[in-house]
């Protein structure tokens, strides 16, 4: 897509499960807990506060 960042994430964490929570893991310094849904098509989600992009295992896709 023209425009669109290429820009790696900050942070990737390799989960297990399809739903996953985020609070930015800086304790006070991070961000109000979100819940977020992977999307089978693509295999990952994106934090939309921090950025941190969570990837759904291989062994679990």
């Amino acid at each position: 897509m023209p425009g669109m960042d290429n820009t790696p994430p900050p942070e990737t964490e390799v989960v297990t499960e399809t739903r996953v929570a985020c609070d930015g893991g800086e304790g006070a310094l991070g961000h109000p807990r979100v819940w977020l849904t992977i999307d089978g098509k693509t295999g990952w989600v994106e934090c939309g506060y921090c950025d941190k992009r969570f990837v759904l295992s291989k062994d679990q896709g």
